[in-house]
Formats: C-alpha cells, structure tokens, sequence
C-alpha cells in the first residue's frame, strides 16, 4: 500500500518547535543556566538582569542561572535568590521582559549544599548529605577560603530543604516563569546525595543506588505536584566529577541513575536535561528511554564551546529533543538568528564573565539590520 507521504510529519530541525510539557518552544536551542553573578548583595534581579534575558528572549527556552532557595544555600557571592517576595518580585520583572518578546524561561533552583561558604551565605550553617568537604577554595567576601567541612543533614533538615525547594518553585511560577528546573547535577546538593563519593550515609538516603536517589525523587515529587509536573525539569550531570562529587563506576551509576528516572517516569515531567560528554552514548540514551519523556542534552560545558553543527547534529541524530548552549549564547544574544542565517558570531569575553557590571554581559553587538 502506497504511503501517503504529504501526511508525514518533516524530520524535526534545529528551528522546529518543539513542547516540553506545557511550555511550548519556537525552536529547539535552550539557554543553558549560566552563573554570571550580577544580583549584587541582596540576591534581587535588577534592570541589568531584566535586560540581559530579555536580550536572549529568542531562543526556544532559556533556563535561569542557579538561583538559591533560602538564604543558607547560596552558593555564588552575587547570586539571585527567590526565597523572599522582593527577589521573587525581581524575577517577576525579568519574566514579563521575556514574554513580552515572545519568549519562554523557566527558573533553575539550586542549593549548593556543601559548596556553601559562612562567608557567602551569611554566617549560616553549611549543610550537607555528610560531614565531607570539598577539596578546594571558593570565592567569598573575604577572598579565597577553603571550603568548610559540612554538617551533615538530620532527617528533619532534608525535609525543609525539601520544603524550600517547593516554596521556591511556588514563588517562581507565582512570578510567572513558565516552568522550573531542579538542580540535580554539577555538585550541588542532590548531585552530593546521589554520589557515593559525597553521600556516606547509613539512613535511608545512604547507602544503595536507590536510596542515594531517594531524596531527589522526593524533591522532585513534591515540586511537581506543588506546580505541576509539566511545569518541571530536572537537571543531571551522571559520570561528571565536579566538586568532588566523583562517580567514576559506570555500574553504579547506572543503577543510580536508572532507579532515579524509573521513579520519576509516571510524573510526567516537562523534561529530563543532562550534562555529558557523550550525549548520544549508550548511558544518556538509556536513561533517556527509561525517563519516557523529553530529553535536552549539554556537552558543551565539558571541553569547547557548542557550535552550530553539533547542535544540527544532536537533534539530526535524534539523540535529543533539545540542546542546551551555554558560551555561544552569552556573546550572541540573538544566536538563533546567526545559526539560522549562516552569520559569524561574536566571540565570548570570559574574563567578564562572572565580573559585575553591563561589560561582557548585556553590550555584545546584535547583527546589524540591512
């Protein structure tokens, strides 16, 4: 029987839309969360932030940098907060900025737990899933500083950690973000209970794969059902040994991993995003199949900036629904247009990075029209 082929949907592009549960995307080039540190002493989004996403509003969805859920989990001097009204008020701003150029964000929520300092985060306790530290220095107020040894959570206090991340994603979607992303990867808090290099507990978050990823599955559970699990992603980094938190078994995190989305299939999230150097590999596609769900790939983080190519190619090669650019989308604000028009591209100023101030965040030059 001859095959209808005008009812055949096209191949799906760079430039095609794509749906993440209830976020609808223009295109398939996602803003990864980048830490640019600019919210000052108060953690409040002022008019340079509002500016510099509203820049970016063209690409399908921009994923907030890591914003901290209670004042304790600050990782970053200058980070955004959203555990108060007054910073949840500042993303309000930075929400209507993109809407109103027709764009889609969500907002990351990010406890750094043992990647805490007394000197960024207030004076306040430095929690963590055991009392390991990490080996290094981190920026504070007062300069360099070794990193503390951490307290490791009570029962109790994983509990209102959870219940701050809920509180955060409340506040977030309140504001108007058109969905929030957990951070599960990089180091922070749940990528620390998932590693069994971070996690020596002997409770019921210790111990075996499964009970390492018991409480991100909590977290997430609880965020979903408080906003809505179609207004959720997750973020995870497996294999990727950052701050300490080494996973270096392909065996156990797989078994990690696997029981981690395997839990978090009947949700129905909006998306599963992961960092790694093999995107298209046998253990991202696994997890991938396993999730059930939309999948937004990173590898650029690792080693050399994404290009063009390799974003045609991962969505060419259906090893992913999405693909999350970080560096390119910091020089280029209007990226999209660029990589759709075959244009150069501005090269990206990293020693401004993480400076304050507009240089090398919101003054990289659009294409000129004409």
């Amino acid at each position: 029987m001859p095959v209808n082929t005008s009812e055949l949907s096209p191949a799906p592009s760079l430039f095609s839309p794509v749906t993440l549960g209830k976020i609808e995307l223009a295109n398939r080039i996602v803003m990864a969360p980048l830490t640019r540190v600019r919210a000052g002493s108060t953690g409040i989004p002022g008019d340079l932030m509002v500016e510099y996403y509203r820049q970016r509003a063209s690409v399908g969805m921009i994923i907030t940098e890591g914003t901290y859920p209670d004042h304790a989990s600050q990782g970053w001097v200058g980070a955004p907060g959203i555990a108060t009204d007054e910073q949840a008020a500042g993303w309000q701003r930075v929400f209507e900025a993109v809407h109103a150029e027709g764009g889609r964000i969500v907002l990351q929520i990010m406890h750094a737990g043992r990647a805490a300092h007394p000197d960024v985060n207030g004076g306040r306790r430095v929690l963590a899933p055991s009392a390991i530290a990490i080996d290094g220095k981190t920026f504070t107020e007062k300069g360099e500083q070794p990193y503390p040894v951490p307290e490791a959570m009570t029962t109790a206090e994983a509990q209102a950690a959870l219940e701050d991340f809920v509180a955060a994603a409340r506040r977030a979607i309140e504001a108007g973000a058109d969905g929030v992303e957990i951070h599960g990867a990089n180091g922070y808090l749940l990528h620390q209970f998932l590693s069994p290099a971070a996690n020596r507990r002997t409770d019921e978050y210790g111990g075996s794969p499964h009970n390492r990823a018991r409480f991100v599955v909590e977290v997430v559970t609880a965020v979903a059902q408080a906003v809505g699990a179609e207004r959720v992603g997750l973020r995870i980094s497996p294999e990727i040994s950052l701050a300490d938190v080494f996973e270096t078994d392909r065996d156990d995190v797989l078994a990690t991993y696997g029981t981690l989305v395997d839990q978090l299939r009947p949700l129905g999230l909006a998306y599963l995003s992961v960092l790694h150097t093999e995107p298209g590999g046998e253990l991202v596609q696994e997890l991938r199949q396993r999730f059930g769900g939309k999948l937004l790939v990173n590898s650029g983080f690792l080693g050399g900036q994404t290009t063009r190519e390799d974003a045609t190619q991962r969505i060419e090669a259906d090893h992913a629904d999405a693909v999350v650019v970080g560096r390119a989308l910091i020089a280029n604000p209007d990226l999209v247009e660029r990589w759709q028009g075959g244009h150069p591209e501005n090269e990206p100023r990293p020693e401004l990075f993480y400076v304050p101030g507009a240089e090398g965040y919101t003054d990289y030059p659009f294409l000129q029209a004409g």
